[in-house]
């Protein structure tokens, strides 16, 4: 009898092992919620939570984009503004921007809350400009709602939501691993 018992427990230990590697570990949590890293280009990288890996239908997305370059928070703030400019250029409708004052202890910050009302989409970016270790970031979360409806249902999921993202998003300590 003992080596039956010896026996299923090598077949059974690897089909544990194979069920644990499954299951990747998220990069980072935002809002409770886990991302994994989807795509990087140069100095691009994006992710997204379980779930939804195409990178053309997704609902909720989390950019990183190093600026490498912005080593001074005069650098920083003229990289926000560029962008500013590209969501304006672009027909985003801009809904908030701030700029947190630096102090002796942190560097300013910079924020742009956009909405992007396209044929089938709406989406919404948070976008969050720091420097992290000596160098320019922008921490980007941003929300879709697909569909005819999506305009009014993105008007509401912003009323609902639009504070606490840009709370979440402010309150992150440093730019996360990627």
């Amino acid at each position: 009898m003992v080596p039956r018992i010896v026996t299923l427990s090598f077949v059974l230990l690897p089909i544990v092992a194979v069920a644990q590697k499954a299951e990747p570990k998220p990069a980072f949590t935002f809002s409770n919620l886990g991302y994994f890293k989807r795509f990087t280009k140069g100095t691009l990288h994006e992710f997204t939570p379980k779930g939804q890996t195409n990178l053309q239908k997704w609902t909720d997305m989390f950019t990183i984009n190093d600026y490498p370059t912005a080593k001074t928070g005069e650098a920083l703030a003229s990289i926000a503004n560029k962008v500013l400019t590209t969501y304006k250029t672009n027909k985003g409708i801009i809904l908030q921007t701030d700029s947190v004052p630096r102090t002796a202890k942190k560097p300013a910050e910079h924020l742009i809350v956009v909405l992007f009302q396209r044929a089938g989409f709406a989406e919404t970016a948070f976008a969050r400009f720091v420097l992290s270790n000596g160098k320019g970031a922008s921490m980007v979360y941003s929300h879709r709602i697909y569909g005819k409806n999506a305009n009014p249902e993105m008007d509401a999921w912003i009323t609902k939501n639009g504070g606490k993202t840009t709370m979440a998003l402010m309150s992150m300590v440093g730019v996360p691993k990627h």
